[in-house]
């Protein structure tokens, strides 16, 4: 039985504002300059061209589930006579460099790269733009000096992570400083750099950070790992809280905490609202994920991804800000960053529920069925 002491802490800071419509164009105003300075693309939408997706692995369910088929049918609206070539790197950078090479060899128009090590991306980006081919950089921003880049607010993602796991622990009441422990995501993933630096930043002068990691290639199973060697240094019941940067990595550090003997679970983050993790949210194994709707972020992509090749300008229609952002290099990249929305057992109904990302159906499976909230949206 975990029997975590009381805490107190300064008030945390806001919750996330909601997720903005999000409507975006294309506006056909001949080449166009990109982030490097080169010019984009002639493909023609009426005759068509050849498009790349290079994703960067499957062990997290929302490449293979939602970004693929979601980009693919966006383009497909987009540009009728266009040809999806698509690849999944399976976390191994020198295989994404291999099927990276081979679309350039095919005669890709335009690339669109999430990379599994954005340092070692900028070789894939430079081949490309030698070759005339833009790359657009999508959820991760490749070095290189890409096109165009259309990901979440990373930085605001590790925040609200922090604030709904300060908010959980403020409900739990007590008084001293609470200790938690953070498993962040891969060091080859410049998003898990920002999550983390998100995070700190709420986290500053509010918790005892007792145990830190940097889980390689995203793994579930080295998660787990990392989080039982947090509870033998750190000690099961003195651990408050448990900062995860996201859902499959929630999985192993649940799994520890019960291998521990921990009946009573600590709040715990996640992020990318798989189902899974939405099912330990609603059985109270979770505290929060965050939902990133996809299908804004795959239709910018196609949008931004037609706009290169077809040396057209990319505008972001209304409501929409067309930012920019600067990648290690120095180089300067249009982009749009899209808001992130933290999500607990409250928000699952008005969340990924509604936007349609799983039925009650799907959540509410045998083993969820007896939940309060299967129960109340059975009822319904």
């Amino acid at each position: 039985m975990n029997k975590r002491s009381g805490y107190s802490f300064r008030p945390a800071l806001g919750a996330a504002a909601a997720l903005s419509a999000l409507a975006l164009v294309v506006s056909g105003c001949g080449a166009t300059t990109t982030g490097t300075g080169e010019e984009g693309g002639d493909a023609s939408v009426e005759e068509g061209f050849k498009v790349g997706l290079l994703l960067p692995e499957s062990k997290t369910a929302r490449y293979e589930e939602f970004d693929k088929p979601l980009f693919e049918q966006a383009l497909q609206e987009l540009c009728e006579n266009c040809e999806l070539l698509y690849q999944n790197a399976d976390q191994e950078t020198s295989k994404q460099q291999s099927q990276a090479e081979a679309m350039l060899t095919d005669g890709v128009d335009v690339l669109v790269l999430d990379a599994v090590d954005s340092e070692a991306a900028a070789g894939i980006v430079n081949n490309a733009q030698s070759q005339g081919v833009p790359v657009v950089a999508y959820d991760r921003l490749a070095e290189g000096g890409v096109d165009y880049y259309v990901s979440f607010d990373n930085h605001r993602v590790g925040q609200v992570q922090a604030e709904a796991l300060l908010a959980a622990l403020e409900e739990e009441g007590g008084s001293g400083e609470p200790q938690i422990v953070m498993i962040n995501g891969a060091p080859t993933d410049p998003n898990a750099g920002d999550f983390k630096d998100g995070a700190h930043e709420v986290f500053e002068g509010q918790v005892e950070i007792a145990a830190e990691y940097d889980t390689p290639e995203w793994s579930p199973d080295q998660a787990q790992t990392e989080m039982e060697q947090a509870i033998t240094s750190v000690g099961a019941d003195n651990i408050d809280g448990v900062y995860v940067a996201n859902d499959g990595m929630a999985a192993g550090v649940v799994a520890a905490l019960k291998s521990a003997g921990v009946d009573d679970l600590p709040p715990i983050t996640g992020q990318d609202a798989e189902i899974a993790g939405v099912q330990r949210i609603i059985s109270g194994e979770q505290y929060m994920t965050v939902y990133k709707a996809i299908e804004p972020e795959a239709r910018t992509a196609a949008e931004m991804a037609v706009a290169a090749a077809t040396g057209e300008e990319y505008q972001a229609g209304e409501g929409v800000e067309l930012t920019e952002v600067e990648d290690n290099d120095g180089n300067t990249i249009p982009a749009v960053l899209i808001e992130p929305v933290p999500v607990t057992v409250d928000e699952v109904q008005d969340t990924v529920v509604a936007d349609g990302f799983y039925t009650v159906e799907e959540i509410c499976t045998e083993e969820y069925a007896d939940t309060d909230f299967c129960q109340e949206a059975q009822a319904e």
